[in-house]
């Protein structure tokens, strides 16, 4: 979703949560959406072992039921949440803050699921850094403008060129999603030679793309882990169900702590439900490369990327902490 289109349609958004406000009540079916990649195997995990479901039963709310659907993009989920098909997100930060933003504190982060590193992949051997990209370089991003890869993109800009060339690469992002990109990459006739991947993309470029090779790492930019995960919903659905969030949360960390205490059974959980043909072995590879182990509930480096996002005015409201854009369930962690 573009910004001008995002910024045009607050007035509807507000409509939207208004009219979803008088109908706010405790739900027992519960939708909630993801895109692909390793970031979101916590996600995988609940589904397929319905932590979200026994957690609930745990608060006291039985019967819950979960429906899970996956998209090619940020931008594709925050639709389907302000349209109601959806009421609870697992994607990135970007379109955490913008709906935040635009909402007036009408969408709020529930807990962080993972802060694996993003890398912008090159197969063009002209492309070494990021001053190396020409007007007709063209970079596959999930959702041009809005996305945590093109806003990290526009931080590097800003730290290469100066800080009022913040924008100088935006012309040259285009949307696709990380398959859809990766399938660009190892088409050698394809017009897009350029990624800023995820997990296990990033891995399986690397190895399979001729060519390929990392042009920079979201932890160059923004100094550490940058949350590239998080569950986020409407305060409404969330002042309508709070058992339901705290069940998110603790089925948030019962998966995440799967991951670190039998990572050979999440990485086979994962590769069932998403059928990721990568095997086994190679994906416990993966994990076992540096920052791959970032599955924290405490959202990680979101102040930083607020700032920006401030400064360029993108966001109107400037947060104070990252409390500000997160519900109370998490307000104990210790993020920044």
């Amino acid at each position: 979703m573009h910004l001008r289109k995002l910024a045009a349609a607050t007035l509807i958004v507000a409509t939207a949560l208004s009219a979803s406000a008088a109908h706010a009540q405790q739900k027992s079916e519960i939708a909630l959406s993801r895109q692909p990649g390793i970031f979101y195997m916590p996600s995988h995990i609940m589904e397929k072992q319905k932590l979200i479901e026994k957690h609930a039963a745990a608060l006291g709310v039985p019967g819950v039921t979960t429906k899970w659907v996956t998209f090619s993009g940020g931008g594709a989920q925050t639709d389907a949440l302000l349209a109601g098909g959806v009421d609870i997100l697992n994607t990135g930060t970007g379109n955490l803050l913008l709906l935040w933003d635009r909402t007036r504190g009408g969408v709020k982060g529930i807990v962080a699921t993972s802060a694996q590193p993003m890398t912008l992949i090159s197969r063009d051997a002209n492309i070494k850094s990021i001053r190396d990209f020409g007007p007709s370089d063209k970079i596959a991003v999930p959702t041009v403008k809005v996305s945590t890869q093109a806003i990290v993109l526009q931080i590097a800009a800003s730290e290469a060129f100066g800080a009022d060339q913040w924008s100088k690469l935006d012309a040259n992002t285009v949307q696709l999603g990380h398959p859809d990109a990766y399938a660009a990459l190892a088409n050698s006739k394809h017009e897009v030679h350029n990624h800023f991947s995820i997990p296990p993309f990033t891995f399986l470029e690397l190895k399979n793309v001729p060519g390929a090779h990392v042009v920079l790492s979201s932890p160059d930019v923004m100094g550490g882990p940058l949350s590239q995960a998080q569950f986020f919903t409407t305060t409404k659905f969330a002042d309508a169900n709070p058992k339901i969030i705290q069940a998110v949360r603790d089925a948030t960390k019962e998966a995440q702590d799967l991951i670190r205490s039998d990572t050979k059974q999440a990485v086979e959980i994962y590769k069932e439900i998403t059928g990721d043909k990568t095997s086994v072995e190679e994906l416990l590879d993966m994990l076992k490369e540096p920052g791959m182990m970032e599955w924290n509930l405490e959202p990680q480096g979101t102040m930083k990327f607020a700032a920006h996002l401030f400064k360029t005015g993108t966001l109107k409201m400037q947060p104070k902490a990252w409390t500000d854009y997160y519900l109370p369930v998490a307000h104990d962690l210790k993020g920044n």
